[in-house]
């Protein structure tokens, strides 16, 4: 054997040949213990403030008491308390951390920090004495007292969750990410009963050149009573109904609220107030419905927008409109100059009672196209507000049987689903302390708990301004607990990192968001000290330095209620928003600003705080509404000025905005782009 093999290949027989060279270790052992004792060194170096912190648990250190138990809250103890709030107090431990360039140390224990929840009593009573009633409870207080149950297993259940590891989190993300390129279901898979709506989940959206083709059977028409035509005198009130919707649908935020509806596509069999057939598109967002798109056999005109090359509303054959044919003598003249006649084809109303249907919808760069029977029907723009990869789910319903639907060119992955994507942990958006001094405006930011992407377009633009960077104005985001552990996990690490999430310990609902409203009133009074206070939406873009000089400008001393009045507002008794006599038996709500955006004096905040704890406070499931009541009764005794402005938009932007609503996150970094060139512009694209 080589010699060079013995002393470096073979290590079983190293050293044993006569020509093999003595190991360093035998010659000097006491290199070996130097070796060991400078590793351990290092080791010790970096894990010595480890051992200290458990040192200090083990011998009862009160520096680490009460890391793993919420903090008892009273009505007393407010400001007290304010320190375990996230994003608290600026004298909190967590806060001394969020210091610009913070150093490694600081950062290490950062990271290690356990966040915990703004704990409070959120309900009119406390939880206690609600669970010992058993008589005249509020269906609000019943679902106040469930919200909070479950929000307290939830956050049990967090804890439990990431002892078990948080690394799982990021192994669920990255099993998120993969999504299929094609789906196909067939109808029998759905298992939905007549009329019920059959819904498929599409778990990464849509992309640009993805396709859904839908098979089905549109049922024979039948008759509905409706009681508009009988106030009218229209023969019996009964018309003759075939209609059946096929809808791409978002994520739903809250309990209590529809899902988005991305795109609303409607054929209308036997028409509707027009007596002809009709296909209507439209989108609701927020539960708020645009502005339909009806296409009724007119052909669109060549001077409309074009969708992707394509008209929006193609021609079909109708019962009203005759074409009238060509002369001869025009025909002739045609030829004789030489224009040869484009040949025509008229098509009937794509869909039939009882025949068979092949829809496919397809994702362009501009919008949606519809095709029937491989024909082109209908071109839908997309609106301002929605992205492809928000079209999460198909629901079809209505008057049609399904045989299968197939969807192809799927995109592999959602951005939303990953941490690393939306979030960006980047030390520019991250909350600055809270400052001692009194701030001029808190503004409170309602927003769901999977908001990840709209909070993080909030925090890169108009909380980037300078008025919150001077500390001026301050703002937070108010956040209840999903029902998913995961999305809750991942809010957490979202709260530790940014500081500026307040976790309200309940299952978030929609009739339960005036809870948020009392807490961000709350925070704003015990942690801040602020002169006005503001509420606003997640989806709500600020132009803070606006609405800072218009409150400077209207404030004349007085307790100031701002915003975009209602007056004489009704309680609507039927539908969707319906409201029972029990919750409200008046007959018109008092003034109220619209939820959006609106200000508040600090007096009445501290008004809204003292009535809460006296458990005099009415808890109404609309808060912009219950904050106007709050305002009226304060009003009684104090005069309150009322300041109305249409710019704080309910519905969208107008042009010199003070706040502009319903905005996507590409829209807020529109915004943002503008102000920045000087103009207060908005940006009306998807």
């Amino acid at each position: 054997m080589p010699r060079g093999r013995s002393a470096t290949a073979d290590p079983a027989g190293a050293g044993t040949g006569a020509g093999a060279p003595r190991r360093w270790w035998r010659r000097r052992p006491h290199h070996a213990l130097l070796a060991a004792a400078s590793l351990y060194l290092l080791f010790i170096s970096f894990k010595f403030h480890r051992f200290l912190e458990i040192a200090a648990l083990v011998s009862g250190d009160d520096a680490f008491a009460g890391l793993d138990r919420p903090p008892s809250f009273s009505s007393s103890a407010a400001a007290s308390a304010s320190a375990a709030l996230v994003g608290g107090g600026g004298d909190s431990g967590f806060h001394r951390r969020l210091e610009d360039s913070p150093r490694k140390e600081e950062q290490e224990e950062e990271d290690e920090k356990i966040i915990k929840p703004f704990w409070h009593r959120y309900n009119p009573v406390p939880v206690s004495e609600i669970m010992n009633r058993t008589g005249n409870r509020t269906d609000l207080e019943r679902s106040a007292e469930e919200a909070w149950e479950l929000g307290m297993k939830a956050w049990d259940e967090l804890k439990n969750f990431e002892l078990q590891g948080l690394d799982r989190l990021t192994t669920m993300e990255r099993k998120q990410e993969s999504c299929p390129s094609s789906i196909s279901v067939a109808g029998a898979e759905m298992g939905a009963e007549f009329g019920e709506e059959r819904l498929i989940f599409l778990p990464c959206g849509l992309a640009a050149g993805s396709s859904i083709t839908v098979v089905g059977t549109p049922h024979g028409a039948h008759k509905e009573y409706v009681p508009q035509l009988a106030r009218m005198r229209q023969g019996d009130g009964t018309v003759w109904v075939s209609q059946f919707m096929v809808e791409l649908q978002g994520l739903k935020a809250v309990d209590g609220e529809d899902p988005p509806k991305i795109l609303h596509y409607n054929p209308r069999l036997r028409g509707d107030w027009s007596q002809s057939p009709i296909i209507e598109h439209n989108s609701c967002y927020r539960m708020q419905w645009g502005t339909a798109m009806r296409c009724d056999g007119s052909p669109s005109k060549d001077e409309d927008d074009r969708v992707d090359g394509f008209i929006k509303c193609e021609k079909w054959v109708r019962n009203d409109i005759v074409d009238l044919k060509e002369s001869k003598t025009t025909s002739w003249l045609r030829r004789f100059i030489g224009r040869a006649k484009k040949p025509a084809m008229t098509w009937p109303f794509p869909f039939v009672e009882g025949k068979l249907f092949v829809l496919t919808l397809q994702a362009g760069v501009e919008g949606y196209h519809i095709f029937v029977g491989g024909r082109h029907v209908t071109s839908f723009p997309y609106r301002p507000g929605f992205t492809l990869e928000d079209a999460t789910g198909l629901a079809i319903k209505g008057d049609v049987d399904i045989h299968s639907v197939y969807a192809t060119a799927l995109p592999l992955s959602h951005p939303s689903f990953s941490l690393q994507r939306v979030l960006e942990m980047s030390d520019n958006w991250r909350s600055q302390p809270l400052v001692q001094s009194p701030v001029f405006i808190f503004v409170g930011i309602l927003s769901a708990s999977n908001h990840f992407a709209e909070r993080m377009a909030v925090r890169k633009t108009w909380m980037q301004s300078s008025e919150i960077k001077s500390s001026n104005v301050v703002a937070r985001f108010f956040v209840a607990l999903n029902p998913r552990k995961e999305v809750n996990a991942v809010l957490k690490k979202e709260a530790e990192y940014f500081g500026d999430v307040v976790i309200l310990p309940f299952i978030d609902r929609y009739e339960l968001v005036v809870l948020k409203t009392v807490a961000i009133c709350e925070y704003g009074v015990h942690n801040l000290s602020a002169a006005y206070i503001m509420k606003c939406d997640d989806d709500t873009f600020v132009r803070v330095d606006v609405v800072s000089r218009q409150i400077k400008k209207i404030a004349s001393g007085r307790p100031l209620y701002m915003g975009n009045l209602n007056l004489l507002h009704r309680p609507l008794r039927t539908g969707k928003w319906a409201v029972t006599f029990e919750e409200w038996p008046e007959d018109i709500y008092p003034p109220y600003a619209n939820g959006p955006g609106y200000i508040i004096s600090s007096d009445i905040a501290k008004f809204i705080i003292s009535q809460h704890a006296n458990h005099g406070l009415r808890l109404f499931k609309m808060e912009d509404v219950s904050m106007g009541l709050w305002v009226e009764k304060f009003n009684s005794t104090t005069a309150v000025q009322y300041s109305h402005s249409w710019k704080f938009c309910q519905y969208g932007c107008l042009e010199n905005y003070f706040t502009a609503h319903y905005q996507s996150p590409r829209q807020m970094l529109c915004l943002w782009d503008k102000l920045a060139r000087g103009r207060a512009h908005c940006c009306n694209f998807r």
